[in-house]
């Protein structure tokens, strides 16, 4: 029997990658200096506690992850590139890490559901009719969303940083040394992305609302917020299910759509960038070694 493959992640940052283990994350970002800087720490006993260990409350761990941790990556990373006289902490911060909360569950759950309730009343859909629609309403708007800041010349460059964040991680499961040019032959979609997350997420809302039958405006949007974290808990189990099965013939058509997602929201990246990506990742191995030589 094989050792199994430890399981990391990461996300895409401003001109950098964070790479994350279960017992330390670092961050590799390009200075204005052109040199490579490193932030390095250990990950709270949150990671590795009873907590991820129970099916379905373990997804909450990955919202977790990729609103608090992800965020605070981001927020190294851009005050690295602004400097410290436009340094983003305090209160200010955490004022926009709320208002971006807000603003994207409104986008993204509750304004879909006042259409489907709109469209309900207007024509006369029935309950199943409107979730449905409700549900595609969503999905446009999440393609859409990731299509349209893709253009944007800023966003492209964190989407090739993204595509470096992959392809290591691919090199590194198929034993590959790790070095630019041959990280770079490798494949920059990952079955255990968080955009496929997103679109499990979806998906899996369409299904799980269109059995809650017709309600009054108030209690509709109300369930979009309060089944959030049953839908995140769902669709961390179906994305861990589908990467543990991935050489499935099943599993692999099935994935199909996650992976189609990811060629919006990854560039192919340059060398230079790899090198950052591989920097984060051999900077994340270490510390991890440190604690549970590997």
């Amino acid at each position: 029997m094989g050792v199994k493959m430890p399981s990391y992640g990461g996300q895409a940052v401003i001109e950098g990658v964070m790479m994350r283990g279960s017992h330390a994350v670092a961050i590799a970002m390009r200075a204005p200096d052109h040199s490579i800087i490193i932030h390095k720490e250990k990950l709270g006993a949150l990671y590795r506690s009873w907590f991820t260990k129970v099916p379905f409350l373990r997804g909450l761990i990955l919202l977790w992850d990729a609103i608090g941790l992800g965020m605070r990556a981001l927020t190294i990373s851009a005050n690295l590139q602004t400097g410290e006289e436009e340094k983003l902490e305090g209160p200010m911060l955490y004022l926009t890490y709320g208002f971006s909360l807000i603003i994207g569950v409104g986008f993204f759950f509750l304004i879909p559901a006042a259409i489907g309730q709109f469209g309900e009343h207007l024509f006369e859909w029935s309950a199943w009719v409107s979730n449905l629609i409700e549900g595609l309403i969503r999905l446009v708007l999440l393609v859409g969303y990731i299509w349209v800041i893709g253009l944007l010349p800023d966003i492209s460059r964190v989407f090739a940083y993204h595509g470096a964040e992959h392809k290591t991680i691919n090199a590194f499961e198929a034993g590959e040394e790790m070095i630019p040019e041959k990280v770079a032959k490798h494949s920059r979609e990952h079955p255990r992305c968080g955009t496929a997350f997103l679109l499990d997420v979806v998906i899996i809302s369409i299904l799980l609302f269109s059995f809650l039958g017709p309600l009054p405006l108030l209690w509709r949007l109300l369930t979009r917020i309060l089944l959030i974290p049953l839908i995140a808990g769902i669709a961390y189990e179906y994305l861990k299910w589908t990467a543990n099965n991935i050489q499935n013939p099943l599993v692999r058509l099935i994935i199909k759509p996650n992976l189609a997602l990811q060629r919006l929201t990854t560039r192919e990246p340059s060398l230079e960038i790899l090198e950052v990506g591989i920097a984060a990742f051999n900077a994340m191995k270490k510390e991890e070694e440190q604690v549970l030589p590997l």
